[in-house]
Order: structure tokens, then sequence, then C-alpha cells
């Protein structure tokens, strides 16, 4: 395929208006009777999130027919692996708050580049929030430069799950348990805002989940990896990412993520991970 010609702000651009038009389709829904489902891996979908990813999927693809897409709901079309830029969609990140009509659900949208994010958008539009980064040009918040708010002297803020905070403590980290967001999205960027100083966070997230944060989080200088790989490696074959942390302040790095490999493993131990890994609920972020 040709090399796009298009930038990434002008990707960037087109993300940003098709999310809000995205999130008035599905605040149309939002605390209303709602049809909905549970898929075969037990997440919640319903209507909405369909008819957002339909609308988001003609939307982008007529502007950019040759790049890929992957959405959360739409079934996955291998070709993505042949395109140079691919759309990585979640019509509504957090579908389960979304249903019990909590304002923290989010759009998220991405372009991946080569296996890289180059432009992103987390947008909450029960909260007004637009979050949004084109790489190299850092990240911003409803049009101003995402500044994270330090808080000098106070004990760090983690989310994780019931397992991972167990082994954080176990390792005398000092450090107040998190609020809770089911959009992952949505946790990710508040490490860049400060009001979060690490999300840890359990093996399986997708790319449509995280690809539009990490980008965030990276022209924001905070640090985003899988606890045994690196840096995510996106628009592979298989989406799947293990444990993750995003941290604002390396000094937190080794609990975090000694706590995360200890309850997940790494994929060379995945045999003696799945013995260790608590039930499902158990595995609760909080």
């Amino acid at each position: 395929m040709p090399a796009p010609t298009t930038t990434y702000n002008d990707d960037l651009e087109l993300l940003r208006s098709s999310a809000v038009a995205a999130g008035i389709i599905a605040s149309g829904f939002f605390r209303r009777d709602v049809k909905s489902w549970t898929k075969e891996n037990s997440s919640p979908v319903s209507e909405a999130d369909i008819l957002v990813d339909r609308y988001l999927a003609a939307s982008l693809l007529q502007a950019r027919p040759d790049y890929g897409w992957l959405s959360e709901e739409t079934v996955d079309n291998p070709s993505r692996l042949n395109c140079e830029r691919v759309f990585v969609v979640d019509p509504i990140d957090g579908t389960s708050g979304f249903l019990r009509g909590e304002d923290s659900w989010t759009v998220s949208l991405a372009v991946v580049e080569n296996g890289v994010p180059v432009a992103g958008v987390v947008y909450a539009p029960v909260r007004d929030e637009m979050y949004y980064a084109a790489r190299g040009e850092g990240a911003r918040l409803n049009g101003q430069p995402i500044r994270r708010n330090r808080r000098a002297g106070a004990a760090p803020i983690i989310p994780a799950a019931g397992a991972v905070h167990q082994e954080m403590q176990a390792g005398g980290l000092l450090y107040t348990r998190g609020p809770y967001y089911p959009s992952l999205a949505y946790r990710l960027v508040q490490v860049a805002t400060g009001k979060l100083d690490a999300v840890a966070t359990r093996r399986g997230s997708q790319d449509w989940d995280i690809a539009a944060a990490a980008l965030i989080l990276d022209e924001c200088g905070a640090h985003f990896a899988d606890v045994c790989t690196g840096y995510p490696q996106f628009n592979k074959r298989d989406v799947r990412h293990g444990a993750l942390a995003a941290l604002s302040d390396m000094s937190l790095k080794p609990h975090v993520h000694a706590a995360l490999i200890k309850v997940y493993g790494c994929p060379a131990e995945t045999g003696a991970a799945e013995q260790s890994i608590p039930s499902h609920t158990d595995l609760t972020d909080g």
C-alpha cells in the first residue's frame, strides 16, 4: 500500500471530531433502559456500543479508506496487518460503568502506525473531558497542555487488583488505594494528570483498551510498559497484552512491577503463573 499522505495532526483532528459525534450518540443511551448482553469473554456489551462502533467505522474509514480497522465490537479482519496505519477503537470503554450510570466511561480512539500509536483521543463525554495527543506534539486536555498536578508529601495513589495490593503492601510500599474507574483508558490518563500516581492492570488488556492512553502517557513523559516485555507493541496478530503499569514516578517501578510479576507471571512462566492467578472475583481493580 502507498504511504499515508496525512499528518499525525490530520489524523488527530479526525479522531477528535469523530469522538465528539460518538459521544453524542452514546450519551443518548446513557442512564436509559438499554439492551445489553454478555460476550463470550464475560464482558458486557450494549446496543449503544454497537451503534457507536458502526458510526465510527463508517466515519473514519470513509475519511481514510486505506487504513486498517481494529475495534472491540467488530469481527477482526487480518487485512489490518498489511496496513501501515490502523484505527484502533473502543466505542465505549467502561461499558459496565456506562450501564450502571457511572459517568467516567470514555470513547477511546487511536491511529497506530507500524505498531506505534501516533494519534489518540480518550473522551469522557459526561465529564466533558477530552484527552488527546499526536506523536511529538505533546498531550492536551480540553485544549490545554496536560501538566501533572503534584501532591507534595502525599502518599502515592494507586488502583490495582486485590492480589496486587497484597503484594505491594507485603513489599513495604506505603501508598493509598486508588479509585476504580471502569474505563481503563480513563484510569491510565489520570497518571498523566496526577490524580493517580500509578495504575497497575492485570493481564489481558487489548489494543483498544490502551492504545490512545499509551500515546497520551508517552507524550506526558509518564512510563508505561508491559512489566515483562517493555513498551507495548500494537496491531499484532494477537492484540492481548500482559500485566501493565503506568507510572508517573519511577521510584514506584520496583514495587509495582514486582507485585504484578508475582501475581501474573511472565510469558516464560505461563504454566506456573496460571496456578497462582486468583479467582475472577479477586481480580477486580480498585
